[in-house]
């Protein structure tokens, strides 16, 4: 039972540990940055872009973002149970 506590302690400390990571993605000059707890800190645009290739982009690049997001924490947490 004690070591379901330990565990459950280190989750919770990887958890906050992951939620103040940032990670970031560029798609064709428009970046994303979103944080571990999968929220949007900072969106940059690329103003020689038209509208439509603005919106392609933006889209790309939250999509990239949320992925290395996605795929640092579960990194993470496969390296906690080692």
């Amino acid at each position: 039972m004690f070591d379901q506590l330990k565990q459950l302690a280190q989750l919770k400390s990887l958890q906050s540990q992951i939620a103040k990571e940032k990670f970031e993605a560029e798609f064709d000059g428009v970046k994303t940055v979103v944080n571990g707890g999968l929220t949007i800190e900072e969106i940059s645009l690329n103003p020689s872009l038209d509208l439509q290739k603005q919106s392609r982009a933006v889209k790309e690049s939250v999509n990239r973002a949320l992925k290395e997001a996605q795929s640092g924490a579960a990194r993470k947490l496969s390296e906690m149970m080692k």
